[in-house]
């Protein structure tokens, strides 16, 4: 979309994103005059302005002189025109000051790691935690306990071992329980939880077995779901900072506005599917306003990016108006993914 841009508009689109973001107020020509010295006059710089509008980045609300900036006109700035830097070293220290003070629970780390987002991009801090179903399983064994009762032990890779309690039907011959441990083995081992899970009875349904072993493997068949479940260690499905930081932006002095931005953290099942969709995306995730498929976000922007634990993954990163400093939230959710991923590995 860039390229549709000559030199001075791109410097005048700058100008206006960068006055909009620091003052929440309309920019008119004169301001972008004095403030960005462009070298060229206030009338230049209007009939750029409206050259802009024309190509939908600016548009001129009813009650002000000046221009705003539109989605489009973000998604130039922050894929074309942004210089992203380091964050400073007094935010870069109390990042890791303050996240790595609460002791090394994953959910200790990604909850002060949210909160600590929203204190210095003032916008709402959010994060997602490793999911062990993508875990994939290398091996399983099958210990017996009592005469009704086995351990099954699933060793996953990049992750903890996990037992669960197996309840047997009657006193299983040791002979059945070898042959039931080899078939899951090699039917089983190098798929991830959650493909086993969904394929369990369709990959044992045809095994030849005595029927000792068959009825053993019917048990796993019927309860494969809780027995390859391993949660993610969170008690939520998100975590969220203080949605007082972004409540203090002026986009949300409207009691309306305020209701909406309720909405959306009151329902946080629903937004972390949303942000779990980024998880497969490398690096920064930006998407801006009328991006997104939810009505919702219409006025909002999400940036996040991923950390890794092991081969698991999650996201941290922030929420707040599209009017957001970019390149101080970009270098930031970056700077914090790297040292959740030092943190937890």
């Amino acid at each position: 979309m860039v390229d549709n841009l000559n030199e001075r508009e791109r410097r005048v689109l700058e100008a206006v994103i960068q006055s909009y973001v620091e003052s929440a107020e309309p920019a008119g020509s004169r301001t972008i005059a004095r403030r960005f010295g462009l070298g060229v006059s206030p009338a230049t710089i209007r009939n750029t302005m409206s050259d802009l509008e024309d190509k939908g980045y600016l548009f001129h609300p009813h009650t002000s002189a000046g221009r705003i900036p539109t989605d489009m006109a973000y998604r130039v700035y922050v894929d074309s025109l942004m210089r992203v830097f380091p964050p400073d070293v007094l935010a870069t220290d109390r990042l890791r000051g303050e996240i790595s003070a609460g002791g090394t629970a994953i959910e200790t780390i990604l909850r002060r790691a949210a909160q600590m987002l929203g204190v210095l991009t003032q916008e709402l801090g959010v994060a997602t935690g490793p999911r062990f179903e993508e875990l994939i399983l290398e091996k399983l064994e099958l210990i017996r306990l009592s005469a009704e009762r086995l351990l099954l032990v699933l060793r996953l890779n990049g992750g903890p071992a996990r037992t669960i309690f197996v309840e047997a039907p009657g006193d299983v011959a040791e002979s059945a329980l070898a042959a039931v441990s080899l078939v899951l083995n090699e039917r089983l081992n190098g798929h991830s939880l959650r493909d086993i899970r969904a394929t369990l009875g369709e990959r044992l349904r045809d095994t030849e077995a005595s029927s000792d072993a068959r009825e053993l493997l019917n048990i796993f068949i019927q309860e494969g779901d809780q027995l390859f479940d391993v949660p993610t260690p969170l008690t939520q499905d998100i975590l969220l900072g203080k949605t007082s930081h972004l409540a203090e932006q002026p986009e949300f002095s409207s009691s309306q506005q305020i209701r909406k931005l309720l909405a959306l953290t009151d329902q946080p099942q629903a937004l972390g599917e949303l942000l779990r969709k980024r998880e497969a995306h490398p690096g920064i995730t930006i998407t801006i306003g009328s991006e997104h498929d939810e009505e919702s976000l219409a006025n909002l922007t999400i940036v996040t990016s991923e950390y890794h634990v092991g081969t698991l993954t999650g996201v941290i990163g922030v929420i707040g108006p599209t009017r957001m400093p970019y390149e101080k939230v970009i270098s930031l959710v970056t700077h914090t993914s790297r040292l959740i991923t030092d943190l937890l590995e």
